[in-house]
């Protein structure tokens, strides 16, 4: 991975931080450089799982920079080439409805809609409680969208959350890889 710069955008699905931080760790041992970014959500939020401000801590402290959390901060992306492959780790249903309409309101939405339009890969690593019911059809329509990949998931409880998807965080470092030679993993659904 070295000299790569990967942004690493994370939005507040908390109960999967868990997920995402040691594959930002994995990265950042590969010699990649971490551009962390967070929406306002995650920045702020303190929840079950943790403090906003612990996971701040641990995140610049994997990186070494300070966490780009607003609209205005995330802007540069695309035009200054900050990132070579942008990664969202964990995108909601959320994040994913608005990417697909087109809706600029937080750090992670601005930073996926900048790094697009300079023509470079973004990797969405879904965790989303209805990704097979009302964000199916997101679904859909983001995987046909130019230099968007994901990473490949699963159903992660099909009997009591019929409709819940979490991608496999563990294949983040080679989707990665993928993705920087605009290539899908596949199969995407496991």
């Amino acid at each position: 991975m070295n000299p790569i710069s990967i942004g690493f955008a994370m939005c507040g699905s908390f109960c999967t931080f868990s997920k995402a931080l040691p594959q930002m760790e994995l990265l950042a041992e590969q010699g990649a450089s971490i551009v962390p970014i967070m929406s306002e959500n995650a920045y702020t939020t303190d929840t079950r799982f943790g403090t906003a401000q612990s996971f701040i801590n641990r995140i610049e402290k994997i990186s070494g920079r300070e966490i780009i959390h607003t609209i205005s901060q995330a802007e540069p992306i695309g035009p200054k080439k900050m990132c070579d492959l942008l990664i969202v780790a964990p995108c909601t249903g959320n994040t994913l409805s608005k990417l697909c309409n087109a809706i600029t309101d937080t750090a992670v939405t601005m930073a996926v809609k900048s790094h697009l339009r300079v023509g470079r890969p973004v990797l969405l690593t879904l965790a989303t409680n209805d990704g097979l019911g009302a964000s199916a059809q997101n679904l859909g329509r983001i995987i046909n969208i130019k230099n968007i990949f994901l990473t490949p998931f699963s159903q992660d409880d099909p009997i009591n959350k019929p409709n819940s998807i979490v991608a496999h965080f563990e294949l983040i470092p080679e989707c990665a890889e993928l993705a920087l030679k605009y290539k899908q993993m596949q199969p995407v659904i496991r």
